[in-house]
């Protein structure tokens, strides 16, 4: 057995404990302080890192003689990242004691403004504590280093989880049965890659009262996403992007090429307007004005967790606003087509805008393109 210093997000209790498997009664975390280092943000990430630091003093707790299996569990969360653990002799209020830290490989991250753990867990918690169950149910089962390889899309799922709830939609007509009367016996991982299959093992309150028969599903565990529609209000046109996808290969489609509204994923900590930005940008090139929001909602609901983010963005759509675009290390393959409005609604109507989310930002573009084009002309439409 060893001692471990900790200086980070592990000293967070509620993180401690879930990665590391154990209470804090048992853990008995004591504070401690290693001289001579300070803790900083890694420049644009927020997480932190070790340095040397003269005169500085690093704050953090200590675990007396770990247990091989916590040591492990420990281990595993942390060494994927491009940590090393390193000896050091920390303070403590009994005296000075030998422990291993965890500290960057050298010039794998700049160092930015000193890192509090204070703003951390009020920022940061929310998703991280959904990013690390995860993490952890891999633990024995995969290396620390396919785990950092998932890492930005584990992200992503927990960033849908915390979005979940701190913001559920209304209910004024639905039940409002809440998710704790839910009955579950199991949520085991069944296909864990750049997507997540689930299988639950549940039951569920009746609306005749009861509880259902227990019940085995799989659901395929997504992110959310921002989608948005560049419409140029004074030309009267849209941009609808095409690219290849798997969804209409596999079910046998002859023609998997579809026309698609620009879509992308919503990272952790962002939200889904810059989102939807960042992706015109990404996507075709474009800089958008003002995002008219459609609205959020569920794509399957029967087996999916995807929940879509949709705005209308008012842009400039010249003639040669069209091309090719997508994020290289993505493997996007996307080009864009320029139509005018009624052109599109005609795509509609044929069936060869065949995408729902695409079909239903139409719709409601079609509804308001009258007051978004008076509003862009300061004149009343012929």
């Amino acid at each position: 057995m060893t001692s471990i210093f900790l200086y980070g997000t592990l000293r967070h209790a509620p993180l401690l404990e879930l990665v590391s498997g154990q209470s804090l009664e048992f853990l008995d975390p004591v504070p401690a302080r290693l001289s001579g280092y300070r803790v900083a943000e890694v420049e644009g990430q927020g997480f932190p890192l070790i340095e040397e630091h003269h005169g500085a003093s690093c704050e953090g707790v200590l675990l007396r003689d770990v247990r091989d299996a916590v040591a492990a569990r420990l281990n595993f969360y942390e060494l994927g990242f491009g940590y090393d653990l390193r000896d050091v002799t920390v303070e403590t209020d009994s005296g000075p004691v030998v422990a291993m830290a965890y500290f960057p490989r050298p010039g794998l991250w700049r160092a930015g403004a000193d890192w509090r753990l204070d703003k951390w867990s009020g920022e940061c918690w929310p998703v991280a504590k959904h990013a690390a169950r995860e993490m952890m149910e891999y633990f024995g089962k995969c290396s620390p280093g396919e785990v950092a390889d998932r890492h930005d899309m584990i992200l992503v799922r927990a960033g849908a989880r915390a979005r979940a709830e701190a913001h559920p939609a209304p209910a004024t007509l639905r039940c409002g049965i809440g998710r704790e009367c839910v009955e579950k016996a199991a949520a085991e991982i069944s296909h864990a890659g750049f997507f997540l299959m689930r299988v639950y093992r549940l039951r569920h309150p009746l609306f005749s009262g009861g509880m259902s028969e227990w019940i085995s599903r799989e659901v395929f565990i997504s992110g959310d996403a921002a989608l948005v529609l560049p419409y140029d209000p004074v030309r009267d046109r849209v941009m609808l992007i095409e690219q290849f996808r798997m969804g209409p290969y596999a079910r046998g489609d002859g023609l998997p090429w579809l026309l698609e509204p620009i879509a992308g994923r919503i990272e952790a900590g962002e939200g889904a307007e810059l989102t939807a930005r960042r992706e015109a940008v990404e996507e075709a090139g474009l800089r958008m004005g003002n995002l008219e929001r459609i609205g959020a909602f569920y794509a399957s609901p029967g087996n999916s967790s995807e929940y879509f983010n949709c705005f209308v963005g008012l842009t400039d759509l010249p003639d040669d606003a069209a091309g090719h675009g997508g994020a290289e290390e993505e493997q996007e393959d996307i080009r864009s087509h320029l139509l005018p409005f009624d052109e599109a609604i005609t795509l509609m109507e044929s069936g060869e805008a065949n995408v729902a989310p695409l079909v239903l930002m139409l719709l409601w573009l079609q509804r308001e393109r009258p007051r978004l084009r008076v509003a862009a002309t300061d004149q009343p439409i012929a």
